[in-house]
């Protein structure tokens, strides 16, 4: 009997890594559904929501649902999301997943959650994370600043005007700008793998589409962050009709 439990075993995790692949993906998922809605509300309310001008010409936004903070003394910052590079037509590439940590030292209690979206100004600030080359600390290795909400954008402070990369909060559905200077940002392989359906892809492969496969609401995504960066066209009003009055006939006196 024990011998015959003995041979199932390699039978029974077999079938089981698949319901495996199958949970992390939808774990993965679920974050860029998570990221979609996000970047719906970015510009919902125009006065408190991210500056158009900015995410016009921004070359790669980054995305984290739900970042936790919380501690005791010792607080910190943790969250999973997902960075998107513009391509040449103006669109965005498919999602890199990565990891954000940040610590901090002082008297803190509770929980909170927020979301948290980097806008990168250049494409020099976004070739730092696709290279993976270990740990992108926020301040140090590129420079970030708290970004300017609504109508401050033609404002902008010195300090924003040299940072190579906005940071943006949301909480209870507004956006405000956020100091996340010290974070540090690693590429999260292991999602990417699960996601993408090929362990060991890298993020070039990612955004360029070699070799992955792209599920559907990685599309969405892209869609959706497409349609907040290059907005369509307002729609030219018809003038309205001119009345056209004709003379009628002489009077006779």
């Amino acid at each position: 009997m024990n011998k015959a439990i003995l041979r199932l075993v390699p039978a029974a995790l077999v079938l089981m890594l698949p319901l495996g692949a199958a949970r992390a993906a939808g774990r993965e998922a679920a974050i860029v559904g998570s990221a979609i809605e996000v970047i719906e509300q970015a510009n919902a309310i125009p006065e408190k929501g991210i500056p158009a001008a900015l995410l016009k010409d921004a070359a790669g936004v980054a995305i984290f649902p739900n970042i936790i903070k919380a501690g005791f003394i010792i607080g910190g910052k943790h969250g999973r999301g997902v960075v998107l590079v513009r391509t040449t037509d103006g669109g965005w590439s498919n999602p890199v997943f990565l990891t954000l940590t940040a610590g901090s030292i002082g008297w803190q209690v509770g929980a909170q959650s927020t979301d948290l979206v980097l806008v990168f100004k250049t494409g020099r600030s976004v070739e730092r994370i696709l290279k993976n080359r270990g740990k992108l600390t926020l301040g140090a290795d590129v420079g970030i600043a708290a970004g300017p909400v609504g109508r401050e954008a033609a404002a902008a402070t010195d300090a924003q005007l040299k940072a190579e990369i906005y940071s943006y909060s949301r909480s209870r559905g507004l956006f405000a700008g956020a100091s996340f200077e010290g974070a540090g940002l690693f590429i999260d392989g292991n999602a990417n793998g699960w996601f993408y359906g090929r362990r060991g892809a890298t993020p070039y492969e990612i955004v360029t589409n070699n070799g992955v496969l792209i599920p559907e609401v990685a599309l969405r995504l892209r869609a959706a962050l497409t349609h907040l960066t290059n907005p369509p066209p307002p729609v030219p009003v018809a003038p309205a009709p001119v009345l056209q009055i004709k003379p009628g006939p002489p009077l006779i006196p």
